[in-house]
């Protein structure tokens, strides 16, 4: 099982770091850890040290910045070695944009460059057509058109190539997928799942940018809450003496479908 964080796990705030995550949440992700065996990852934007300190004491699996950097499930780290001259050009533009544009944010993340602009979303057009411009003069840098944020990151990694690299290693090896997201930066992993006979679980609220059509929707973050409770339950019920009935999947989901 695979998660991606803000807008799916956690509800979006103003800045990044003022998002917290809901009373429960730790204990669920917990529970779901030990029912999958350990194989639940999360596969965020935010780096890897922004996870952990979001979800302390909590220390899960997870690609951070889109699978730059990586924590096994041994706890290992793998990051990208990409070189990074680009940003390294770039940050200086970003600022001055900033320095511009009070309501501007810029997040370095160290491995990408994130201009936030949910205080002045006025200024996404703009923004986006700044993004393409770079885009054309730094044929090495990839842009990011996520929720109320442009990121540009080195080429090299996405949220699909981080799942890919999980399931090849224990205890993910050899399982069916589900990856939940919300953001078009979540497509990448929708379609890594689906490729391999998986599940992909949009949680299409008022603000997600991703339209792309996946197994199965979701209204909130709430809702997603909810159903991955009854997944925690219907396994722990499995590992039991007795096999419980097991809970539809979503209340959406055809009568064909198989759990994984």
């Amino acid at each position: 099982m695979f998660l991606d964080l803000d807008g799916t796990l956690v509800t979006i705030a103003a800045t990044p770091e003022t998002a917290q995550p809901a009373p429960g949440l730790l204990p669920l992700l917990e529970c779901l850890g030990v029912a999958t065996d350990g194989a639940l990852a999360l596969i965020s934007g935010r780096a890897l040290a922004s996870i952990d300190a979001m979800l302390a004491p909590l220390r899960l699996p997870a690609a951070g910045l889109h699978g730059a950097e990586r924590r096994r499930a041994d706890g290992s780290i793998v990051s990208d070695r990409a070189p990074r001259e680009g940003l390294d050009r770039l940050r200086p533009l970003l600022l001055a944009a900033v320095a511009a544009e009070p309501g501007l944010r810029l997040e370095d993340k160290g491995g990408s460059l994130a201009l936030h602009y949910r205080l002045v979303p006025e200024q996404g057009p703009a923004l986006r057509r700044l993004a393409q411009s770079i885009a054309a003069s730094e044929p090495g840098l990839r842009v990011i058109d996520g929720r109320k944020v442009v990121e540009f990151q080195p080429l090299g990694m996405d949220k699909g190539r981080a799942i890919a690299a999980f399931l090849a290693e224990p205890p993910f090896a050899g399982r069916t997928p589900i990856f939940a997201g919300d953001d078009a930066t979540d497509e990448d992993g929708f379609a890594e799942v689906e490729r391999r006979g998986g599940m992909s679980i949009r949680i299409a609220n008022a603000e997600a940018t991703s339209t792309r059509a996946t197994s199965y929707r979701l209204p909130s973050v709430a809702a997603l809450h909810r159903w991955l409770k009854n997944v925690a339950d219907a396994l722990a019920a499995e590992r039991g003496p007795i096999a419980s009935a097991r809970p539809p999947l979503l209340a959406t989901a055809p009568s064909s479908a198989k759990w994984p």
